[in-house]
């Protein structure tokens, strides 16, 4: 699992907020150039591998984006306020070191607020909103910030590295969905020697975390008999959750997707769920089945594409998703990757 890890490690430590993955693309470009017979970025800058083969044609789409801040306005002291740009839990933003991507480089900065200290009682019962939050460059003024080379429409990124935890977990920023890069890429290596029959399309998506944007443009310049979501998913597996809630957990295998969000997401349809659980059975891999995830993935554009795309879902626990801290099992990401690798080798007795 140490070309896992090495992956893990390189796509998580990127940045890259939706609309700004550059650098994740050349990343990923660079690892899929062996792997495939044309690497090339659409006009939106999704990146699409293809591996042609004579079978059914399958898309694997992972979003490369991560989420992320961007500068709104720069104050007379040359703090800078910002906005999200993706899902924040608030209370995950305050204190965070953070990475201003300026027209003269890489800016550290830190996210501050009103210290409590001064607050009076009402105030510190209260959550501090994004909206009075600001983040410090360290400048003197306007034009000192403006020097530095921030601007307003600057992105910002979270400046957090992945480190190991216990029993072959990891935890880092970005997991949502680099996890699911590693994935597709790692599936790739593992078919780079094989026979197979089906054209697959890898896809790295860019702009799922503010509308699921690239995913509706891949797949609709491809002809495509199935696509297949590689993503991660929330655990049950900690305090403060109920197995009711949530029962997938990490160490136990991928997760495959019934219904994704309660219905309002992606209806897998039952051939497709038949073919991964085939897929897993043939690789003897552990899986998890999953209804309602409590959000939407690129599954959700990429099934409304032209007539219909039946699509799947194959995805990994991850703890924490929409913060800097994720945690997810090195092994099951391992697994994960196989389990994609298992379906494009048995696609076109399903398809």
């Amino acid at each position: 699992m140490d070309e896992i890890r090495r992956l893990l490690a390189i796509f998580a430590n990127a940045h890259g907020v939706s609309g700004y993955e550059g650098d994740v693309s050349a990343l990923l470009s660079q690892e899929l150039e062996p792997l495939v017979d044309e690497v090339t970025v659409d006009g939106m800058g999704n990146v699409v591998g293809v591996r042609r083969g004579d079978g059914p044609a399958i898309m694997i789409a992972a979003h490369m984006d991560e989420i992320g801040f961007m500068v709104k306005y720069i104050d007379e002291q040359g703090f800078l306020r910002f906005v999200p740009l993706g899902g924040w839990f608030d209370q995950m933003v305050l204190g965070q070191r953070v990475v201003v991507h300026g027209r003269n480089g890489r800016l550290t900065g830190v996210i501050g607020s009103k210290p409590p200290h001064i607050m009076d009682d009402d105030e510190r019962k209260k959550i501090v909103k994004i909206k009075d939050m600001f983040i410090d460059v360290g400048a003197t003024d306007a034009e000192d910030s403006a020097s530095l080379g921030v601007e307003i429409g600057s992105p910002v990124t979270v400046d957090c590295s992945m480190a190991p935890l216990a029993h072959d977990l990891v935890t880092g920023k970005s997991f949502d969905d680099r996890a699911g890069v590693v994935m597709l890429v790692s599936a790739l290596q593992r078919l780079k020697d094989k026979d197979v029959r089906a054209t697959v399309y890898a896809v790295g998506t860019v702009q799922e975390e503010v509308g699921l944007k690239g995913a509706r443009v891949s797949a609709f310049g491809l002809e495509l008999d199935a696509a297949l979501v590689s993503e991660v998913t929330i655990p049950g597996d900690h305090p403060g959750v109920t197995k009711e809630q949530r029962h997938v957990a990490l160490g136990k295998g991928p997760v495959i997707t019934v219904v994704d969000a309660d219905g309002r997401g992606v209806m897998v349809p039952p051939r497709v769920v038949d073919w991964l659980r085939a897929a897993a059975d043939a690789g003897s891999l552990p899986y998890q089945l999953d209804v309602g995830s409590g959000g939407t993935t690129d599954a959700t554009s990429i099934h409304l594409t032209k007539t219909g795309i039946p699509t799947g879902v194959i995805s990994v626990p991850t703890r924490y998703i929409h913060s800097p801290i994720e945690v997810l099992s090195i092994a099951d990401v391992d697994q994960a990757a196989e389990l994609i690798a298992q379906a494009i080798l048995t696609a076109h007795k399903h398809l």
